[in-house]
């Protein structure tokens, strides 16, 4: 990028070519329509010091002049600062033109249409004059403006002797009416909250002298980079953006596990909304301001005991870096919940983090572009998934088009799987330019010795008593804002103020303690109110025993539906909705049929449970820690394992029940499930959780004891998978979960092995794991082949193809000729360029390490049976003979004909050491047991 600027001696003189990570000056920008091309000078006329008799020369003069009254020396002008000659210059600046008008200080748009005779003496009477000439502006109707309107944040428009007309805000009005650009459109909101196809609509009436750049004008609104290629004509060039951003597209909603966005609205819609002077605290607080100012302070730890706040703290945060930067920074954001299995793990918190960043900035997802051609969805969800994004969010937060970023992880010690690592890597990321963190947790003495403050990192403790005392009165405004809108007390002032009073005594700056009492005060009388603050205790563990005692003293039963409902939603893996509360807690079938019902149930259970849209969430981790280590013992029906078992038998139950072949009555073979759309009255709604999960409550009912039935031949797994084997991978494929159906065929497969007097089930569940491992991209993209394709093209004697050999299609008369048996190869693994000289596995069995000749090692995901390789390791000189896993699987070793060991982080890719000595090949290596030694054998002798 070049950019203009006056100098001394009055003339206009180019800049050198800023490149790579030169620094670019403040800089405005010009925004025009050309005039005929002979009379616009040139970048050669600029760098030879000719071209100032030329009209389009009056634009360089304004531009540089208003740009010298906004403080600002250097400006832009696509005239002539590109060199046009240059083919390969051309396309660079095509493909990075909207982000120089973004990242613009200012835009002046030079209206050369709208001439000096509507701005006379009277120009505050004539504005309908000056408002018809804007209307009829020949800028409006071009194709390279649209982007130029879209990309600054400040756009200004000036007559053609530079009068100021008025801004995109101040003009947004009438821009909306000539252009159709909705009013969000025009203020930054990413496209992708808009609608993928919202630019062409925009771009329809504009026109472009070159018809390819109709299409090529679009590539920054998109944020794509595409090789440009005029004479291909306006189709073409179209069909290459169009597959571009379907690809984009399907990669982004493979990547979508939860939108952190609706996460944190319903958080705060189910918390009874965030008030601003609970957390405006934090704002003046000296660590956070450390943070945000400091350069080398990129990492703040927010940690705190339940209850204090934190989440919502962080929610206050998030809006008010949100306001403060936007269209200057990214914002990315998590809220890990460890009653949901889907968002309590590192793997989640990467692919949300991943997901808001990209949608932000979709250029980034050219980093998960390539893994994702070659291993689809499962790149996100199989065993390895952690491996795969950890390198590409690395990747992402290296990239040098990365804005500013700021990242925030809320509720660190609800993370239940991989939390080590996701520490690790925050750690690792922490000291990158541009990037910031902000994480919360729990006092946890695991993330204490990971998180240890230096430099680069800081800590806010809400228990040490500065903090304490600015977070016990942000209670107190938490405690009037409660109280005040309470409906019984409305009317008493010197009530409330009585309430707010002996509230404030017994809350010990704890915003869930004030929550809790709130919701009993609302179903008070007034009168009751005082008291029950009263006899509330201040510990919030014994608050919960108060809810309890509450729930026990309800009559006529509900006492017993209440521990139905509350053991279920406490052993669940996610939130349940309430037609699968109804069905897992074995709730009497005229109440688990309406969800009314189920409803009034949950609402009886003191305030241990919370709804919204129809989900039902328990209110807080700390309530849901109370009930296992409590309630199970003296209060639940069952212990925990019995529970399991209950959810599991009647998730199979409900499965047989429900299943059914095309469930969504599709009626073709091959319709595809991008555009399969959830039916209004949809018949898997109450069935979706089960799908998904009875194996795994299988797994931890304790079987051996609680399900040995269950598990036998002619059992309730043998007779689910007889009847309906077939329907619940449709209905998995409907549900977008066929990944999770694999891992539960493995995991079912390791809990029937072994075991005596099961080997016909066994047999059953080997030939189920083959079939779905088999055939699961084919089902994952059109549900209803699980009939056609995968039963046609399974062995003869495959049990599952005999057992629903009546859901073969009729119309194929000529079937294939297919081998008896399943084949023993499992999978084929191809990638390497030469011959194969090692392999092994690790420890785990859920990855392979490869050694060739074509001197790389790749890591491959041996799990889940899509093949993929999950990582290319390069650095030998030679070819590469032996490869080994250390027993805990972190590490791996290699030996080179280059004389040379390295090892491995398995995690990550990086090369931790290179081991030099032999003065011959190394053919083998092998680590210790304890992963602590390493031998390695060689041709030195």
């Amino acid at each position: 990028m070049r950019l203009l600027f006056r100098s001394d001696n009055g003339e206009y003189k180019l800049t050198k070519d800023f490149v790579g990570d030169d620094f670019i000056p403040p800089y405005a920008i010009l925004s025009h329509t050309w005039l005929a091309e002979a009379e616009e000078p040139t970048f050669k006329n600029l760098t030879d010091g000719t071209g100032e008799d030329k009209p389009g020369y009056e634009k360089i003069r304004f531009c540089g002049k208003q740009a010298g009254q906004d403080g600002l020396r250097y400006f832009w002008l696509d005239t002539c600062c590109i060199n046009k000659a240059n083919h390969n210059e051309l396309s660079q600046a095509i493909n990075s033109m909207f982000r120089w008008y973004r990242n613009a200080c200012r835009c002046y748009v030079y209206l050369l249409d709208v001439p000096l005779s509507s701005f006379d003496n009277n120009y505050a009477l004539n504005l309908q004059s000056w408002d018809s000439d804007f209307w009829k502006s020949r800028w409006f109707t071009r194709g390279w403006t649209l982007q130029e309107l879209l990309a600054p944040a400040s756009v200004e428009f000036f007559s053609k002797v530079g009068k100021r007309l008025g801004d995109k805000n101040s003009l947004e009005q009438q821009i909306q009416e000539i252009t159709g650009i909705p009013a969000l459109a025009l203020q930054g909101t990413p496209l992708s909250q808009l609608g993928v196809d919202k630019p062409f609509l925009w771009m329809d009436h504009r026109q472009t002298k070159l018809c390819e750049d109709k299409v090529y004008s679009l590539l920054g609104i998109f944020d794509v980079t595409m090789p440009l290629s005029y004479g291909e004509g306006w189709t073409n060039a179209f069909q290459r953006l169009r597959e571009v951003i379907d690809k984009r597209e399907k990669c982004t909603q493979d990547l979508y596990l939860t939108d952190p966005r609706y996460d944190k609205e319903r958080i705060v819609a189910t918390k009874g909304g965030l008030l601003k002077d609970s957390y405006q605290w934090i704002f003046e607080n000296y660590e956070f301001q450390r943070w945000r100012s400091a350069q080398q302070s990129a990492l703040l730890w927010i940690k705190g005991d339940p209850g204090k706040g934190k989440t919502m703290l962080l929610c206050g945060i998030i809006n008010e870096l949100d306001k403060s930067t936007a269209k200057t920074a990214l914002l990315s954001y998590f809220f890990c919940q460890a009653t949901d299995s889907r968002i309590n793990n590192a793997t989640a918190v990467l692919r949300g983090l991943i997901y808001m960043l990209v949608s932000q900035q979709p250029s980034l997802i050219s980093h998960i572009l390539k893994k994702h051609d070659h291993a689809g969805k499962n790149l996100f969800e199989d065993a390895n998934a952690w491996v795969a994004l950890a390198e590409i969010f690395t990747n992402i937060l290296q990239d040098p088009s990365l804005n500013s970023t700021y990242l925030i992880i809320d509720a660190l010690d609800e993370c239940e799987k991989d939390l080590p690592v996701l520490l690790d890597f925050i750690i690792q990321n922490s000291a990158l330019p541009r990037v910031k963190w902000i994480v919360s947790s729990r006092n946890v003495s695991d993330i204490e010795q990971r998180l240890r403050p230096d430099r680069s990192q800081a800590r806010l403790s809400l228990e040490i008593r500065e903090t304490a005392e600015q977070v016990s009165l942000a209670v107190d405004s938490y405690i009037r804002h409660c109280v005040s809108q309470l409906p019984n007390l409305e009317d008493d002032k010197d009530l409330q103020a009585q309430v707010q009073d002996a509230m404030r005594l017994k809350a010990n700056g704890t915003f869930l303690w004030v929550s809790l009492v709130v919701k009993e005060l609302k179903n008070a009388e007034s009168w009751e109110a005082e008291q029950i603050v009263n006899e509330m205790p201040s510990d919030l563990e014994k608050v919960y025993g108060r809810m309890l005692e509450q729930i026990q003293q309800l009559g006529r039963g509900k006492p017993e539906l209440c521990r139905l409902v509350l053991s279920t939603a406490t052993t669940a893996y996610r939130p349940l909705r309430l037609g699968e509360l109804g069905i897992l807690s074995g709730l009497p079938r005229k109440i688990s049929d309406n969800p009314q019902f189920v409803a009034s149930i949950v609402g009886l259970c003191g305030s241990f449970l919370t709804m919204r849209e129809g989900q039902v969430y328990i209110i807080h981790q700390s309530a849901k820690e109370f009930l296992l280590n409590n309630a199970f013992s003296s209060f639940f029906p069952y212990e925990i394992s019995l529970v399991h078992h209950n959810m599991f038998s009647r998730s199979l139950n409900a499965l047989l029940q429900t299943l059914r072949r095309d469930m969504y009555k599709l009626d073709h073979p091959g319709f595809p499930i991008d555009r399969i759309e959830q039916p209004e009255r949809d018949p898997l709604a109450a069935a979706r959780y089960s799908c998904v999960y009875w194996v795994d409550h299988l797994h931890d009912c304790d079987p051996t004891r609680n399900a040995t039935y269950d598990i036998q031949n002619g059992g309730l797994v043998d007779k689910f998978l007889r009847r309906s084997y077939l329907y619940w991978l449709e209905a998995l494929s409907l549900c977008k979960s066929m990944s999770d159906g694999v891992f539960s065929m493995v995991k079912l497969e390791a809990l029937i092995q072994g075991r005596p007097d099961k080997s016909a089930l066994l047999e059953l569940v080997r030939d189920a794991r083959r079939f779905i491992m088999h055939y699961k991209r084919a089902i994952e993209k059109s549900p209803l082949q699980v009939y056609a394709s995968a039963l046609v093209f399974s062995p003869a004697r495959s049990l599952i193809r005999g057992l629903f050999k009546k859901e073969e299609p009729k119309w194929i008369t000529i079937k294939p000729t297919i081998g008896d048996q399943w084949g023993a190869c499992l999978q084929t693994l191809e990638g390497h360029s030469h011959n194969v000289y090692s392999v092994a596995f690790s420890h785990d069995s859920t990855r392979l390490a490869s050694a060739s000749l074509d001197r790389t090692v790749k890591i491959w995901d041996a799990h889940s049976g899509d093949g993929e390789c999950l990582q290319t390791l390069e650095g030998h000189s030679h070819n590469v003979y032996s490869v080994a896993f250390s027993h805990d699987s972190t590490r791996l070793a290699s030996g080179s004909g280059d004389r040379m060991v390295k090892i491995w982080d398995t995690h990550s890719g990086e090369c931790l050491q290179t081991l030099k000595g032999h003065s011959g090949n190394v053919n083998s290596v092998a680590f210790s047991h304890d992963s602590t030694r390493l031998a390695s054998g060689s041709l030195d002798t």
